[in-house]
């Protein structure tokens, strides 16, 4: 997963027509650190349909209070710049939930990108 540590990186980023999915995170968070085992293997699974780009909130400056994100980690799709769903809860988030999510978001691209 790309560490994306400025404002800049983050808006070229997300500017891409493919899906790229933000994991918002921080060092210090740990439900952060829960995932961190699982999440290369789940990249992996996905690789070539999407791509995933981990978004340090320490380094980014504004951009989670511009993407709104309260809590971390927080998982939002993008394609061409625009925010196409996101998954927010405030309960740890597991492997079986963050797939899900990954394929409800490459359900929402596609059938933007038909």
């Amino acid at each position: 997963m790309d560490k994306i540590s400025s404002p800049a990186e983050f808006q070229v980023a997300i500017q891409s027509p493919r899906l790229t999915i933000a994991v918002f995170k921080a060092d210090w968070c740990v439900d952060c650190k829960f995932i961190d085992p699982f999440m290369p293997e789940v990249e992996q699974n996905y690789n070539g349909r999407l791509t995933l780009v981990e978004v340090d909130v320490d380094a980014v400056g504004d951009v989670s209070q511009e993407q709104n994100i309260l809590g971390i980690p927080s998982f939002v799709a993008y394609t061409d710049g625009r925010e196409l769903v996101r998954f927010v809860s405030k309960l740890r988030k597991s492997r079986v939930e963050i797939e899900n999510f990954l394929n409800t978001a490459l359900e929402v691209y596609q059938s933007i990108h038909k």
